[in-house]
């Protein structure tokens, strides 16, 4: 998990410098201080995909690069064997499995998403950004938080909400959640 979050601080870096960015502008982005994304740059905090998702529109760079390193190359298709997909794992409880990093030019972000349990008494992070969610309980039992309401997702229960608001998921029953989370 550090490694990740130390390469993709060190992509972030590598993406100021080249286009000669403040690190107070990216913060601002993000909505959150400048010493809070700093730490993210040096890979001693996480940075949600929400984030990364803002910082490649307004940037111009894909996803894929910020989260990966890799650029995507394929137009016609891009297909995705299972359990194949690029992984980063943002934080000890979460882990991203992209189902589509090598399709250039794509409309939508589609994740294999697994959420481990944290304990009832741990708040949830929640976050917000441009555009709609879909997810999609595959295993497991979710709690989904959207803006003022909490909602109990079940093995093939879905949502399509919009991603402006507020949200954030976590594991319940002590066991692992696995969905499909789409971010338009």
């Amino acid at each position: 998990m550090e490694d990740s979050m130390k390469q993709i601080g060190e992509r972030l870096k590598g993406l100021r410098d080249v286009l000669d960015i403040q690190p107070e502008e990216i913060a601002e982005l993000c909505g959150i201080s400048v010493s809070q994304y700093e730490k993210m740059e040096k890979g001693e905090s996480e940075l949600s995909v929400a984030n990364l998702q803002k910082i490649s529109k307004r940037y111009g760079i894909s996803l894929d690069v910020l989260m990966f390193g890799e650029e995507p190359h394929m137009r016609n298709y891009f297909l995705t064997r299972k359990g194949q997909g690029l992984q980063v794992e943002r934080r000890k409880a979460y882990n991203y499995e992209s189902l589509a990093s090598g399709f250039r030019g794509r409309k939508a972000d589609p994740f294999i998403v697994t959420v481990e349990p944290k304990g009832d008494d741990v708040p949830k992070e929640l976050n917000s950004h441009n555009g709609q969610e879909f997810n999609m309980v595959i295993d497991g039992t979710m709690e989904l938080n959207i803006g003022n309401k909490v909602l109990i997702l079940n093995e093939g229960d879905s949502i399509y909400f919009d991603a402006t608001l507020p949200h954030g998921m976590r594991a319940l029953n002590n066991k692992s959640v696995k969905f499909l989370a789409i971010i338009f």
